[in-house]
């Protein structure tokens, strides 16, 4: 008899990506013997890549907000020779739930959402005064449509401590000194990013305090990155590093101060210590999944206001989290 599988519609985002794993581990508490397969756009495989309960991760092929129907398609052709006898689909769109009805797998859970009446069958009410965190709907579609959420799984990636000792080598990060991370970007926009002056303020008070200071991102983040590290013996690593580098070189350091983003809940499902900064969007919503934590979050009258740039130029539930606060946080948090 042939194992039972799920495929799951994943996410677009890294965060989402990361806290999606809360999900799996609990349909794996429930089935220990169920594969799970991931059917995710290709960046983020090397996430999935980390998750014991994943079996595999399939690339979805498809640009973000495209439809593509005949690589859909083409995928789901490839997948209805598999075993599956469910899929969850985690997005809310029209597009995300085509896959699995184009393989005929017979039950397809999802939420009410974007006319897609027939293509998701296993209809599950959306609720977003009670699933008032994303974690929270990702891991409502695995329970019973009448069950009550009691826990949320932390999400804890896989890491690679051979691949660790080869990144210091490669990148020169040979310091005995203890190692703090900033992670300056946000692929949302500019009204979840701490200044650039105030994590290079910072960097330059951890070097004076004795740390090593990382700064990790993305190709894009290599401007602000070199803006961090001037003045202070900061390494900018951005652009430098492949994601599953950083999630072997997040779990080397012992605290990391984030804007919002991806990295932060990286950071977080590899145990390191975080500091979340937020203006935007809201702690509430989206934390970071451990409770190895310190939230920085003004909760201005006008936050969260979840829009890409300040709506009002001023940029105040950020520029009022000082470095000196932050630094004194880390400060008490060290071994």
């Amino acid at each position: 008899m042939p194992t039972p599988a799920t495929l799951i519609v994943g996410p677009s985002w890294v965060g989402d990506m990361v806290m999606a794993q809360a999900l799996f581990k609990e349909l794996k508490r429930r089935e220990p013997t169920r594969e799970l397969d991931v059917l995710a756009p290709a960046w983020s495989l090397p996430i999935v890549a980390r998750m014991p309960e994943v079996r595999r991760g399939i690339a979805s092929e498809t640009a973000h907000g495209q439809i593509g129907l005949r690589t859909r398609w083409r995928i789901a052709r490839a997948l209805s020779a598999e075993t599956y006898d469910r899929a969850i689909v985690l997005p809310r769109s029209f597009k995300a739930a085509l896959i699995p009805w184009f393989a005929g797998i017979r039950r397809r859970t999802g939420f009410r959402g974007e006319s897609r009446f027939g293509l998701i069958n296993d209809v599950r009410p959306f609720d977003p005064a009670l699933l008032d965190q994303t974690v929270k709907r990702f891991v409502a579609l695995g329970i019973g449509r009448d069950e009550t959420l009691l826990e949320i799984p932390e999400p804890a990636l896989r890491v690679d401590h051979q691949r660790q000792a080869t990144l210091r080598r490669k990148l020169g990060l040979g310091s005995e000194r203890p190692v703090i991370a900033m992670m300056p970007g946000a692929e949302y926009g500019p009204a979840k990013c701490w200044p650039l002056d105030y994590f290079a303020e910072l960097a330059r008070r951890l070097d004076n305090a004795g740390f090593d200071v990382w700064v990790l991102g993305s190709d894009r983040d290599k401007p602000a990155g070199a803006e961090i590290a001037a003045g202070s013996a900061a390494v900018n690593l951005c652009g430098l590093t492949t994601l599953e580098d950083v999630i072997d070189l997040l779990a080397l350091t012992g605290q990391v101060v984030s804007n919002d983003s991806g990295l932060m809940h990286v950071a977080a499902a590899v145990g390191t210590r975080v500091h979340g900064i937020y203006g935007s969007s809201s702690p509430k919503f989206t934390p970071p999944l451990t409770k190895n934590r310190e939230i920085h979050y003004l909760g201005l009258d006008c936050s969260p206001c979840f829009e890409r740039e300040c709506p009002l130029g001023h940029l105040n539930c950020l520029k009022g989290l000082s470095a000196d606060a932050i630094l004194q946080d880390i400060l008490k948090k060290v071994d």
